[in-house]
């Protein structure tokens, strides 16, 4: 479920491709003529016209790649967040037969796990079966050293 943007090929990629083999062509032509001259005068015009351009663009071209490469893992990055914010399917039921929007817990039964910061609904999967758990202080709670529980949100019937 790609986009074609991530099929097709950057034009970045490509220019900095091109720039690699560039900057390498140029680097091997002003190594071979630097290699046939004796004296460092003559060398010299092969370090300006070939080397120094040619390791610029080798330069250049790794830059190029980096920034298609980023180009590239950002868009992904934005193909992921549509698909993670799509709407779901048309269908308010779920393939598990429970309504998508029913509520996790609705037990009226409050819990708590001694020494935990969280107060739960008694079929709130996160105390469900643990023998330790407890009912609720209500002087904890009141007192603001108890906070309800994300998953089952036990606030909303007790408000």
């Amino acid at each position: 479920m790609r986009t074609s943007r991530l099929r097709t090929v950057h034009p970045v990629l490509w220019a900095g491709w091109a720039a690699l083999a560039a900057g390498a062509v140029l680097c091997v032509v002003g190594w071979y003529g630097i290699s046939g001259e004796r004296y460092a005068e003559r060398q010299l015009p092969y370090l300006a016209s070939c080397t120094v351009p040619g390791a610029a663009l080798i330069i250049a071209g790794a830059v190029l790649l980096a920034r298609g490469r980023d180009s590239i893992a950002a868009a992904r990055v934005e193909e992921l967040y549509g698909l993670l914010v799509e709407d779901g399917p048309a269908e308010p039921e779920a393939t598990t037969g429970r309504a998508a929007l029913a509520p996790l817990a609705v037990s009226g039964d409050l819990l708590m796990v001694p020494g935990g910061t969280l107060w739960h609904r008694a079929d709130c999967p996160l105390v469900a079966g643990k023998a330790e758990a407890v009912p609720v202080d209500s002087k904890l709670v009141a007192g603001g050293e108890l906070d309800p529980c994300p998953i089952c949100e036990p606030a909303q019937e007790t408000d």
